[in-house]
């Protein structure tokens, strides 16, 4: 069982950045690959970021490649996501996700536990 947690979301202008957090509760943190997704109102949720257990392999949407990183912190049991070049179209609920298999799934039904989510609201 793995516990996630979300912060850093917020209200951004265009062009700013932000950074987002997750920390994952237990022991066996180093054993998942960790995702980020996002949902805007009236769509579904969709892929933004992952990162593999070992950290050795990295995967972005198109949409956030070149603006967005992820990274994790095994000491802290975190990953992050710092967005940079932020536009509005980026503005949705950002959850962190994790899977203990992975081969680079990006559907959000292919992870299997869930952050609560964090707002993001870039403005224009």
């Amino acid at each position: 069982q793995v516990q996630l947690v979300e912060s850093g979301g917020g209200l951004v202008q265009a062009g700013g950045s932000l950074r987002l957090s997750c920390a994952a509760s237990g022991r066996t943190f180093s054993s998942y690959a960790m995702g980020w997704f996002r949902q805007a109102p009236g769509k579904e949720r969709v892929f933004v970021a992952a990162i593999s257990s070992s950290g050795g392999r990295i995967d972005y949407a198109d949409s956030v490649k070149g603006r967005f990183t992820i990274s994790r912190d095994y000491a802290k049991n975190t990953v992050s996501l710092q967005m940079s070049s932020l536009t509005p179209g980026d503005t949705a609920v950002y959850y962190c996700a994790a899977v203990r298999t992975y081969w680079g799934q990006r559907a959000y039904k292919d992870y299997d536990y869930w952050g609560q989510g964090t707002q993001v609201t870039v403005s224009s």
